[in-house]
């Protein structure tokens, strides 16, 4: 083990070129190509779920719509309509028993497929082998820990539109007695909620997801960074996406493309992240040397 130093501002362009050459050497765009794959896979069912945990609380209708607004703004309205075509398919009533229970036994297997291989590529960046020897029980175990991913993943977005819309209805209210610029102000606070649960899902992740015990002293930093990363490439992509339509080369695939595009693109911004916070932690903390 190797003994720590203190973070210092002016080792960060060093440490961001150290974690650009493990990132790279890592075949990450194998990897995010991977995790693009599975989240088409994973996609509707994925959103089912989410609509079924949030909408119980917020209404399905309004939280589909919240949800297809967002994916509209980020890859544009042609994918946001797969989407919602992909929802109409994957909730059609079933007929028996005996389909229900498949079908539900599909859906949890579907929807985490995208989270049980962002699992496997963080345990590749820490170089760690899943917790259970068995592989069986390493597999519904893995499968378990994504399911609580999803879990989280609804609960941060049913209170990100619980605090939207009550900045909404307060900001309403006020514009009786409030000159217009005060209403900037609503804007940056609701901008800094959506950073913040941004952030929260990725420390999440890079603390819990991978089998490698990481201290949150390593987290929080790498959670920062990946957020900053992920809101500047977010607007890029938007930008992209919308000017440049990269879709419309594929034809009626192009909303396909679009979407694992978007993943794909994330993925890679997501996995920087992760081995930026195995450079920190080896490097600055010093119950994290890992090699």
């Amino acid at each position: 083990m190797s003994d720590t130093i203190k973070f210092k501002i002016q080792h960060l362009p060093k440490l961001l070129l150290e974690t650009g050459k493990a990132w790279f050497a890592g075949e990450p765009f194998q990897r995010s190509a991977i995790v693009a794959y599975y989240a088409i896979l994973s996609l509707p069912a994925l959103i089912i779920i989410i609509l079924k945990v949030v909408g119980s609380f917020w209404g399905e209708d309004i939280v589909q719509g919240q949800l297809l607004s967002e994916i509209s703004a980020a890859i544009g309205p042609e994918a946001a309509e797969a989407i919602r075509t992909m929802i109409v398919n994957q909730s059609g009533e079933t007929t028996s028993i005996f389909a229900t229970v498949i079908g539900i036994g599909t859906l949890l297997y579907g929807s985490t497929g995208v989270f049980f291989q962002l699992q496997s590529a963080l345990d590749h960046i820490w170089e760690q082998e899943p917790a259970y020897e068995n592989d069986i029980l390493a597999t519904v175990m893995s499968r378990v820990k994504s399911f609580g991913f999803i879990l989280i993943l609804g609960f941060l977005l049913l209170t990100s539109f619980i605090l939207t819309s009550l900045l909404s209805t307060f900001s309403s209210q006020l514009n009786r007695f409030l000159p217009e610029n005060m209403f900037d102000y609503l804007f940056i606070i609701d901008f800094l909620v959506s950073v913040g649960f941004i952030y929260i899902l990725f420390a999440t992740m890079f603390k819990y997801l991978p089998s490698a015990k990481v201290s949150w002293k390593s987290v929080r930093v790498g959670a920062a960074l990946t957020t900053i990363m992920f809101m500047i490439g977010k607007y890029l992509l938007a930008l992209y996406f919308n000017t440049m339509e990269p879709g419309s080369t594929y034809g009626a695939a192009g909303s396909i493309i679009l979407i694992m595009l978007w993943v794909s693109y994330s993925s890679l911004i997501l996995l920087y992240g992760a081995y930026f916070t195995k450079q920190y932690a080896n490097k600055y903390i010093e119950d994290d040397h890992i090699t």
